[in-house]
């Protein structure tokens, strides 16, 4: 038992160490697109669910943080401050599935054509929901959903949501990047990213260590039905997001578990919809209860479900036609070691980058707008 035990930890350590430079990358070059996109505009900017808005939607969330609470937050923030709901949610989707450290992430762990594959279905699975919503959305929910919205109820990460720093002012792009404010912001926006996500990807690690270890690849491959390949195809995208709810791993933690599912058998649809399913684990859809109500709450997980599982499926058809599905499943779930390799280097220097930003957030006032991460914005001036 206690062998087990250890073998799950070293594979949890192993992965950890094989993604710490891609995670400090991704997490920076966020922090650089947030210190320059302002949040005071959104709700502006998504008036209605016209393409246009949409596709804004899609570009605002693809430039926002990660952190799968931190986007449920700020889409109903926006929906409070007057922008469509549709087009809240479409920003919500875009913000756990077209960010930049997302797919860093995917590359390590994944290779290029599930990254490429997420990026292409994130957008399908956004225009499948407004589809959804056109055709089901009543006036009378959403009015209810707009009334339960304003009583301001507390879910989580509700501070950092509002956090609004960035730089709009002052010069080039790259002056303002690179003066006092700019560096500054980056610094608390990479700390506070970090410090809103490290549960989710430490217990996914962990999760990933434990599942890989433990459960024999048999299992999986009766579970996902491997020796009939046709149904797979079929029952991967939808039973991907299931196991997503159950696992309740959100944000990026959930791309180790990613990968031992790949590794065991699951469809190539099939894990582009677990990865797609962490906007409907059941700790968010609880703060769905508290935000909207819990007839849009169950409204919620039926749309976004059947959008995700279809755009996952549509992405395995093209992918399949196009014969850009992987022949061979070696998703990166390794057992731990540690030796003077590039990974090592690349960690070393990335720590130093991370250590360096974080010396400027705890300079700067960092910790007190820590405290505050998990407050509603009218307990604490977030700025």
């Amino acid at each position: 038992m206690t062998e087990s035990i250890l073998r799950a930890f070293s594979m949890a350590f192993a992965m950890g160490w094989e993604i710490m430079w891609p995670l400090i990358l991704g997490f920076a070059l966020s922090a650089v697109v947030q210190a320059v996109v302002s949040h005071r505009e959104m709700a502006r900017l998504l008036p209605d669910d016209r393409p246009y808005s949409i596709a804004t939607a899609l570009a605002l969330g693809a430039a926002s943080s990660s952190c799968s609470y931190a986007a449920v937050a700020l889409a109903r923030a926006l929906f409070r401050k007057g922008a469509n709901f549709t087009a809240a949610m479409a920003f919500e989707m875009a913000s756990t599935n077209l960010v930049l450290e997302l797919s860093i992430i995917m590359l390590a762990f994944l290779g290029w054509q599930l990254t490429l594959a997420e990026f292409i279905g994130a957008p399908i699975m956004v225009g499948l929901l407004v589809l959804l919503f056109r055709g089901f959305l009543n006036r009378k929910l959403l009015e209810e959903a707009k009334a339960q919205a304003d009583r301001g109820v507390a879910g989580r990460m509700e501070g950092h949501a509002e956090m609004d720093m960035s730089v709009s002012e002052g010069g080039t792009l790259w002056q303002r990047l690179t003066s006092e404010r700019g560096i500054t912001a980056i610094s608390h926006y990479f700390v506070m990213d970090w410090a809103s996500v490290w549960l989710d990807i430490a217990g996914g690690l962990l999760i990933a260590g434990a599942l890989a270890a433990w459960v024999p690849a048999e299992f999986w491959q009766s579970f996902f039905l491997v020796d009939h390949p046709l149904v797979a195809k079929l029952w991967g995208p939808v039973v991907g997001p299931l196991v997503a709810v159950i696992l309740f791993v959100c944000s990026v933690g959930n791309i180790p578990l990613a990968a031992v599912l790949w590794n065991g058998g699951i469809s190539f649809g099939g894990v582009i919809a677990f990865i797609f399913a962490d906007l409907i684990i059941l700790p968010i859809l609880n703060i769905y209860r508290k935000y909207y109500g819990l007839k849009m709450a169950g409204f919620l997980f039926v749309t976004f479900y059947a959008a995700m599982a279809g755009a996952a499926l549509v992405v395995e058809l093209i992918f399949g036609a196009l014969g850009l599905v992987p022949a061979e499943r070696n998703a990166r779930v390794a057992e731990a070691s540690v030796t003077l390799n590039y990974t090592t280097w690349l960690n070393i220097v990335f720590l130093i980058l991370a250590a360096l930003l974080v010396w400027r957030f705890l300079k700067t006032g960092g910790p007190a707008m820590l405290r505050m991460m998990n407050r509603p914005a009218a307990s604490g001036h977030l700025h």
